[in-house]
């Protein structure tokens, strides 16, 4: 997604590995690593309150709203309509500083400058949510996409009617359709907020401007750059941490 340059066969090993790109094997390997514990932690905790959030907005739309999602899609698109709209609120900001420190580290480590993460959280303030605007353009559609598409594979593909019910294959389908929707509707604007977020912090780069460059120097098909490796890479990660959300937590819903 950062990557400006032609993508060729012969381009591959300079563009994955960058400065290691003439190293071995073992120092190539390692180098595709940085800003793990940046990426952990981001992870992880955005997870925990994707997959913990969404029932209980899908609690509170189903309480207030439900008779309204019926009259106006009916009854099997409304309860799909809700599934999705809770998944939809279900955006967090607080834990974008994380994201952006991860995304520099791994393609614009020289803007930390030898400087500890205590110490860039202390100078640069708020200039780690530089990008917010576009993460939530993002991440709202995606997470659309991911509860919509699980819950409509449920109910058109597989036949469950009662969510709380299926099975862990069933769910575990649903989740790799979901997954699949979800980064391939937020692909557009994943790779905007990426190269608003991978540029030195003193360096402000509006999302528009980004937008026009990308279009003018790469054409509309950059908008897509990295969507295969990232649903190989992303994909199992949010399909296993999906499928087990949605396997636990009606399991846990019954002495809770």
């Amino acid at each position: 997604m950062s990557n400006k340059a032609k993508v060729s066969f012969s381009t591959l090993n300079s563009i994955i590995f960058r400065d290691y790109a003439t190293a071995s094997a073992g120092r190539k390997f390692f180098s595709l690593f940085p800003g793990l514990g940046y990426a952990a932690g981001y992870k992880i905790s955005q997870r925990i309150y994707k997959f913990g959030g969404q029932p209980w907005f899908n609690d509170i739309i189903s309480r207030n709203y439900k008779d309204y999602f019926t009259s106006t899609f009916g009854e099997r698109k409304g309860k799909l309509m809700i599934q999705a709209t809770a998944g939809r609120y279900v955006v967090v900001l607080v834990l974008l500083p994380l994201d952006v420190l991860k995304i520099k580290r791994q393609v614009n480590p020289e803007a930390f400058r030898g400087r500890g993460v205590l110490r860039i959280f202390m100078e640069e303030g708020t200039t780690l949510y530089r990008g917010w605007g576009w993460t939530m353009a993002r991440n709202a559609p995606g997470s659309f996409a991911l509860f919509g598409g699980s819950a409509a594979t449920k109910e058109y593909l597989l036949g469950v009617s009662d969510y709380s019910k299926a099975t862990w294959t069933q769910n575990f389908i649903a989740s790799v359709a979901g997954a699949v929707a979800s980064i391939t509707v937020a692909a557009p604007l994943d790779t905007v907020k990426t190269r608003i977020q991978n540029a030195n912090f003193e360096h402000k780069v509006p999302g528009v401007t980004v937008v026009r460059d990308l279009v003018r120097n790469e054409g509309f098909r950059a908008f897509f750059k990295g969507l295969t490796p990232k649903i190989l890479v992303v994909g199992p990660k949010l399909v296993f941490s999906y499928t087990l959300a949605q396997s636990l937590i009606p399991f846990f819903g019954k002495y809770v």
